[in-house]
């Protein structure tokens, strides 16, 4: 499991490898929202698992479901 630190939430990360390419799923099991990427096999499980959860952080935040750490002014 991957955690983002600050906001305490986990979630569920797995590897699939396709021939030259690694299949990216990051599953958010409070929401059970699912999201995936593709990389090259050569890139480390961390930086790939860092993007994947990156994208799953944006698709809760897009839907309303995640918390909002972005810096900025909120209106």
């Amino acid at each position: 499991m991957a955690s983002r630190e600050g906001d305490g939430r986990s979630y569920i990360v797995e590897f699939i490898v396709v021939g030259n390419s690694v299949k990216v799923c990051a599953l958010d099991p409070q929401t059970l929202l699912e999201v995936s990427i593709v990389g090259p096999k050569n890139v480390s499980e961390k930086q790939l698992s860092r993007l994947a959860v990156q994208k799953l952080e944006y698709m809760l935040r897009k839907r309303g479901d995640g918390p909002d750490n972005r810096p900025g002014i909120k209106v």
